[in-house]
């Protein structure tokens, strides 16, 4: 039986929905804004986070009656119809990446609602564990005043068992480079090269991927850039790749440049259930080392991907730290890595049980 099998088939019942906006400044210095999907149904409530970047498509909600998912379904039934209906009946999203982040929110809520009306958690109804969970920091370099390892030494000073997921930028230079490279604590790189039309681009720039891969020759560099310049340089670093953005099912790992031995996790990435749990049996029976990636959740979808990371890949160099290492200052007194504290009582990581 397949991990989606042990789940398909649970009862939902769904008598009403709502939905929140939540909105938090980030230390990557924009306002993140999310939605949550509520559904309600014999008195319980599932939740999941719409985390599309745009805050012009959660805007647009304003003007959306809510949705109709009243019904009694099977879990599978449940995301079978979501197949025909428009989340954006509207406008088109502004990117097509928010047609997988909002069906997720809904897919989540409606996932945490049947466990809850089953009376059990996601571990339980797929037989697994929940394990202490790694995380490392994922923070941005560039700011106001330039580029400088003044993020990473302020989080060092205040937990210095910390590691980092850092956004290389062509204004790296070697020195920045050596100086991020001596705290020994840079686990993944991520060269966004997959981006496009976004603030956080960066082209591929083969003299900055040569100071990435000879500066720290034991860290995952995420997401290259294959081109012309970078195709050799890239083949000889195969072993430490990983990959993000192009992940968003099976046939896209298949599509890959190379065979990979890395992957980065997004639940929203993948759209349903379905497709994340497929993914995760496919790398899981190739031997392809995992770790979970985060969207800036504000809510609901923090611990969902911290609980997804505690069943599947706990010791990957997740990037589910907790919310408040996002704050724009130094969190005071944050959670420490491994997370502990991630099983919930019933669902699938709602926030009334962290």
């Amino acid at each position: 039986m397949s991990l989606y099998d042990r789940l398909a088939e649970l009862p939902l019942v769904v008598d009403d929905t709502s939905r929140s906006r939540r909105e938090r400044a980030t230390s990557s210095g924009f306002v993140r804004a999310t939605t949550v999907f509520a559904l309600l149904g014999d008195d319980e409530t599932g939740r999941g986070e719409d985390v599309t970047y745009d805050a012009e498509d959660h805007d647009a909600l304003a003007d959306v009656p809510p949705f109709d998912f009243a019904g009694e379904f099977t879990f599978g039934e449940f995301s079978a119809m979501l197949d025909d209906t428009d989340l954006f009946p509207t406008k088109p999203p502004e990117r097509e990446t928010g047609r997988h982040y909002r069906r997720w929110a809904v897919e989540s809520a409606a996932l945490d609602l049947a466990l809850k009306q089953s009376g059990t958690t996601l571990g339980e109804a797929l037989g697994r564990e929940y394990d202490p969970v790694r995380f490392v920091v994922s923070t941005r370099l560039d700011g106001e005043e330039g580029t400088s390892t003044r993020r990473v030494d302020e989080l060092l000073a205040a937990y210095s068992d910390s590691e980092f997921k850092l956004d290389p930028t062509s204004d790296w230079d070697g020195e920045l480079v050596a100086d991020l490279a001596e705290t020994e604590a840079v686990r993944i790189l991520d060269l966004k090269g997959y981006y496009s039309g976004t603030t956080v681009d960066q082209s591929a720039d083969p003299d900055l991927y040569e100071r990435i891969f000879s500066g720290f020759p034991d860290a995952v560099v995420e997401d290259p850039a294959v081109t012309d310049e970078t195709e050799a340089m890239l083949e000889a670093e195969t072993r430490r790749l990983s990959w993000d953005a192009p992940v968003t099912g099976v046939e896209g790992v298949e599509s890959l440049p190379f065979e990979p031995r890395w992957l980065n996790v997004k639940p929203s990435r993948f759209g349903t259930v379905e497709s994340l749990l497929e993914t995760i049996e496919y790398a899981e029976e190739r031997d392809i080392s995992l770790y979970g990636g985060g969207q800036f959740e504000l809510d609901v979808g923090r611990p969902q991907i911290q609980q997804l990371a505690s069943l599947f890949y706990p010791t990957g160099p997740n990037d589910v730290a907790p919310g408040e290492y996002n704050d724009p200052e130094v969190p005071a007194a944050a959670p420490t890595s491994p997370l502990a504290d991630v099983e919930p009582a019933r669902g699938f990581g709602t926030v009334e049980e962290r």
